[in-house]
């Protein structure tokens, strides 16, 4: 059987290319998942270690401040060899490419005998009060350089010109640096600035848990002690959560390309074996068992699994490689990794995907072994399309269906997503179980028109396309996973996003809102902030200082008329009109205010009761400038509130509005846009990485249609040879091939963006409703993307048919006639 073995390999290696490209491609994504993953875990791991180099114990304020009182303790212990506090006082720096100040932490140097310390790329660490070294990332942003002088701002209000002596050699440093200085000028910045975190060494033959346990008895129950080990794990996982979870993410979807990849495998081994029955056969009548013929083709499954699973981690590592330089070329804003290869992100792909082969290999295999050798000699017979076998599956089918339709609907109703999860899992499963029934109903549906209208060559690709409903069923399954997936992705992530943005709007219905502390607003603000690229909006506001209940509080009056340009919220724009008031809850609170309370404000002598409304999002108290101007006839523009392109982006709307109005020295920038555009920037890379990672399994279906469309090709080559020798060209017959094609791909894609937007929807129902203030969700269609979905589905199925149309229409018809 050896021998056997490896001749029907050498024989039959072009039709199991696609297969083993699907493991190739499946395989590949799975170790550069894993690869990714184990490449920045360990290299966070080594750049925390090299940043805490020395410590063996750490005391850290969790819910609770460390006093000098408790240092003074740390470092009498006798296990303690030295004791180094980590001390950061919060300044602002005037930097030459800013107009106003920007946040500045600055870190006190400690003694690096023992325990690492900042070291610098360029210039010296800081010895007097009036030097500062800063990180070289930000002084690179900044265009600061060594020997600069720099105006650092407390917040009390002092001022000091510091002279840049050195740059922090941040290059692998996991999160952003701080400036060092020395521990007397920290003092002079800041007195009060609060010790975040005491590091201490051990003492020679001192282990760290001791000196740990030494270091609880002697500092507050509240404070909490870890050994140095135990720190570095706690700082790893904060940074590495979200590794965790991306990684979590890849590798789900390495499973699904995987599961496609077995889909795509098992489905060529069917049609490879049914092709090759006489074959088997003749191994039966020459003596061949079952046991001996089922064996044989798990041999080949074996073979062929492990040579593409190779080729798939090297191509995965390959990839890796390639984007971790990327990522260090870009700077894309993570310390550097190199790569790291373990055994466990080298061996688990290839043995799934050797496992996976051999697993999508069994049911054919079986299959193989039923057949007698003599009735298996005989002509094939066209399979029969019902069975018992396949009544049952229709029938476990239907109930999967159902069963998971039910459960789908309480997770969205009941805002559970774990419910909602196996509800999509169940029904998708019963859809596909179902697909040999629902599949070619489809196709006879959508191919009613072209073949009415496209001669006989869609006729017959009609015909060909639903003549073996398990094997169009099965071919299309793969791709129906893949477009339903992506579907999915699109409609959830949309839903989400309109969900937010709804809620975005009753939680922040201003965009932007710029206002100014003790400072009158220059003439010309107006028309500088209107000048921005991306603000489209820009009303002034005006505040007066009132008496109410007792307290001071400021009243903010804007122009009822222009007021829905930039409040979102229409309701909320509504209920601003002379003789109201829009409050927030903290001030609803403290004035004991309840929803259409009167409330009375006094300015200036003048008075004027207003009936009080709940806001959300807005000033403490917003009028319009009418009832403004009844308490201050020539009450100053003290602000603006702007509305921004949806379009534009937010990060340079808001960094352009932070830097506007130079004449102004502290101006303060608020509002939803810098929130809206964080969760923006999450949703725009959820998209990106899922649709990316999506279409690998998109890419592996494809393969997959092709190659069932080659062997299909071969399977019916006497059919072919006798519409050629009845008259149909070859460019007929091309065509025929292509309409087959892209009706199997256009059914798979109209099915999954149904079924996407089934589960999109229903995912927002069961992740969001519970999310929301009032539990509701809005639901969106990204018309755009499900069309692009469809057209590149309907592209990639005439593409897949190209090559065994090419290779159908070089067959000449007599010889093909004369082939056994």
């Amino acid at each position: 059987m050896r021998r056997s073995i490896l001749s029907s390999l050498r024989a039959h290696l072009s039709r199991l290319i696609a297969a083993c490209l699907a493991i190739v491609l499946g395989v590949g994504f799975g170790t550069l998942a894993l690869t990714a993953h184990a490449s920045a875990s360990n290299g966070i791991d080594e750049t925390i270690g090299a940043q805490y180099r020395g410590v063996d114990a750490v005391i850290y304020p969790e819910n609770a401040e460390i006093t000098p009182a408790e240092v003074a303790k740390l470092k009498k212990l006798p296990q303690a060899d030295s004791v180094v506090t980590f001390t950061t006082a919060y300044l602002t720096a005037a930097f030459p490419d800013l107009v106003r100040p920007a946040g500045l932490g600055v870190d006190a140097l400690y003694d690096t005998t023992r325990i690492a310390g900042p070291g610098t790329s360029s210039g010296r660490l800081p010895t007097a009060t009036n030097e500062i070294a800063l990180p070289a990332k930000l002084a690179a942003k900044h265009k600061v350089s060594v020997g600069q002088t720099l105006r650092l701002n407390a917040y009390t209000g002092k001022s000091w010109n510091v002279t840049v002596v050195g740059l922090i050699d941040d290059a692998k440093y996991v999160g952003p640096a701080s400036a060092v200085a020395t521990p007397a000028a920290l003092e002079i910045f800041e007195p009060d600035a609060s010790i975040r975190a005491v590091g201490m060494a051990a003492k020679p033959g001192v282990d760290q848990q001791t000196l740990a346990t030494a270091a609880q008895g002697v500092v507050s129950g509240h404070l909490k002690v870890y050994t140095g080990e135990a720190w570095i794990d706690h700082e790893v996982k904060g940074y590495t959560n979200g590794i965790d979870v991306l990684g979590g993410v890849f590798g789900m979807f390495a499973v699904i390309a995987l599961f496609v990849a077995c889909l795509v495998i098992g489905n060529t081994f069917t049609i490879v074996i049914a092709q090759r029955t006489r074959e088997m056969a003749l191994l039966r009548c020459v003596g061949a068992s079952r046991k001996q013929v089922f064996s044989s083709v798990l041999a080949e499954a074996s073979v062929v699994g492990v040579i593409a699973s190779a080729i798939g981690v090297v191509f995965g590592v390959a990839l890796s490689a390639l984007v971790l330089a990327l990522a260090r070329e870009f700077d894309w804003g993570l310390p550097p990794v190199s790569l790291h290869l373990d055994l466990l992100s080298l061996l688990v792909p290839l043995v799934l995907g050797t496992v996976a082969t051999i697993a999508a290999a069994v049911v054919p295999a079986r299959r193989a072994t039923k057949v007698a050798p003599l009735a298996a000699l005989r002509p094939e017979v066209a399979p029969v399309a019902a069975s018992k076998a396949g009544l049952m599956r229709l029938i476990l089918g239907f109930l999967l269906l159902a069963g998971g339709g039910l459960l789908l609907t309480k997770g969205a109703s009941g805002h559970q997503v774990l419910i909602g999860v196996a509800g999509g899992v169940l029904s998708f499963v019963g859809v596909l179980a179902i697909g040999s029934l629902l599949v070619p109903a489809l196709i006879k549906l959508l191919g009613a028109l072209p073949a009415r209208s496209g001669g006989v060559p869609a006729r017959v690709a009609l015909a060909n396309a639903v003549r073996n409903p398990k094997r169009t069923a099965a071919t299309t399954s793969a791709l129906l996973i893949g477009v339903t997936l992506i579907s999915l992705t699109c409609v959830g992530i949309a839903s989400v996003r309109k969900t937010f943005d709804v809620s975005m709007d009753g939680q922040y219905p201003v965009d932007i809102m710029v206002a100014t502390y003790n400072e009158k607003m220059p003439a010309s603000a107006e028309q500088q902030l209107r000048d921005i690229k991306g603000v489209t909006q820009v009303v002034p506001v005006s505040k007066v200082t009132v008496k109410t209940a007792g307290q001071e509080l400021p009243v903010t009056g804007i122009d009822q008329a222009a007021a829905g340009s930039v409040i979102h919220n229409p309701s909320l724009a509504a209920q601003l009109k002379p003789g109201s008031a829009l409050l927030d809850s903290p001030t609803m609170s403290m004035l004991d205010l309840e929803e259409g309370a009167p409330l009375s404000v006094v300015a200036g002598g003048k008075k004027l009761t207003l009936t009080a409304h709940r806001a959300v999002g807005l000033d403490p108290i917003t009028i319009t400038s009418t009832d403004l101007r009844k308490l201050s006839a020539v009450a100053p523009v003290s602000g603006f509130w702007l509305a921004s392109d949806p379009k534009a982006d937010g990060s340079a709307v808001i960094d352009a509005v932070e830097q506007s109005i130079p004449t102004v020295k502290e101006l303060s920038v608020s509002g939803g846009l810098p929130e809206r555009t964080s969760y923006t920037k999450i949703f725009d890379v959820l998209l990106i990485v899922g649709v990316g990672l999506l279409g690998v399994s998109v890419l592996i279906a494809l393969v997959g249609v092709g190659n069932t469309l080659s062997l299909s090709v071969l399977e019916r080559t006497r059919e072919n040879a006798l519409l050629r020798a009845m008259g149909l060209t070859r460019r007929q017959l091309r065509s025929m091939l292509a309409v087959e094609s892209l009706l199997m791909a256009l059914v798979a894609a109209g099915l999954g963006i149904a079924l996407g937007l089934i589960y999109g929807w229903t995912g927002t129902s069961a992740l969001m409703g519970g999310q929301t203030v009032d539990g509701s969700v809005e639901y969106a269609v990204p018309v755009s993307l499900l069309v692009a979905i469809a057209a590149v589905a309907a592209v990639a199925g005439l593409l897949a048919s190209v090559l065994p149309a090419r290779r159908a229409a070089k067959v000449a018809p007599a010889g093909a006639l004369a082939t056994e």
